[in-house]
């Protein structure tokens, strides 16, 4: 790995902002970002990077690469789940196992942000589609979970709350339908209309994601604390699968798509976790699986990991084989 590269990742301002959330954490500071301005900058940064995705795209030629993509962004998302329930349930019970594979076939829009900003700050380009296999990744991992759960539960202790009900959550929690929503707004809008707008898509958007990393230290310092009680395989599985995930898509990922960008862009959606949407949908359809084990594991131990050195990793391993 170079070590350049990886001192520059360490020392992005807005990944020491995560750092010193997680020291005020241990410091048991009072520091805390308000609930309302966390949830408002989680939705603009995710409005932001759709806007900009919209407007890439726009001005991206319609090829194969970008139907494989998406293809390949679905089969990852479907795929993933059912190896890592198999693991996960060496250690735990369906519904456990069920959640955490979800969320480590689903993705973290917060830490596909962060690579966009790693990657420009790296000057290294990267498509608008990119944004639509994102947010193309959300909810079919949420579905195979929860169809995991359902056939080896063999029938028993099915969720009260009907499928269809958690089949829309899935398909139109607000994090996917505001980044697609913005991926077509910024898709229609024009180069002018898109410039009067400028200052607050792009502009002010590495200081918001600075602000909301702080947050997001502060929250994983917190749940870091609950999750060393939970023991070694929890641990170990949130780094070896995201490392397994994200080394693969590096290397298969240039079978078919050619710029350096998107192919680390693949590789970090392989290796994270979500830990918004596939929450929020198993709270209402897996009420027994336990948040305190499949959040902390994402949001404490693979997202850090994502974003300090395996960015670096995947992005050496994409150069090498370039």
């Amino acid at each position: 790995m170079d070590l350049h590269l990886l001192i520059d990742n360490l020392t992005n301002p807005a990944l020491l902002f995560f750092f010193l959330g997680i020291i005020a954490v241990q410091l048991k500071s009072d520091l805390k970002i308000p609930e309302n301005s966390s949830k408002f900058i989680s939705l603009y940064l995710l409005l932001a990077i759709g806007f900009k995705g919209g407007q890439e795209l726009a001005h991206s030629q319609f090829d194969m690469e970008i139907l494989w993509s998406l293809l390949f962004g679905i089969f990852l998302a479907v795929t993933v789940p059912v190896y890592a329930y198999f693991i996960l349930r060496r250690k735990f019970n369906i519904e456990n196992a069920g959640a955490i594979a979800a969320s480590y076939g689903s993705v973290s829009a917060v830490t596909f942000v962060t690579a966009i900003s790693f990657l420009e700050i790296e000057q290294i380009p990267f498509s608008g589609h990119m944004v639509a296999v994102m947010a193309l990744m959300e909810a079919p991992s949420i579905m195979v979970g929860l169809l995991l759960i359902m056939l080896f539960k063999g029938g028993k202790g099915k969720s009260e709350i009907p499928m269809k009900t958690v089949l829309q959550h899935a398909l139109f929690n607000g994090s996917v339908l505001l980044i697609l929503g913005s991926l077509v707004i910024g898709f229609l809008a024009s180069d002018a209309q898109a410039e009067g707008i400028k200052p607050f898509t792009t502009d002010i958007f590495k200081g918001f994601l600075a602000v909301f990393l702080l947050d997001m230290g502060i929250t994983s310092g917190k749940k870091l604390n609950e999750f060393i009680k939970k023991g070694w395989f929890a641990l170990v599985f949130a780094i070896v699968i995201p490392i397994i995930n994200g080394v693969i898509v590096a290397f298969v990922s240039g079978t078919f798509i050619e710029g350096i960008g998107n192919r680390l862009l693949f590789a970090i959606l392989a290796a994270s976790a979500s830990y918004i949407a596939v929450p929020a949908a198993m709270k209402i359809a897996v009420p027994k699986a336990s948040p305190s084990l499949y959040i902390p594991m994402a949001l404490a131990i693979t997202f850090p990991f994502n974003i300090t050195l395996g960015m670096p990793l995947y992005l050496c391993i994409i150069q090498n084989c370039y």
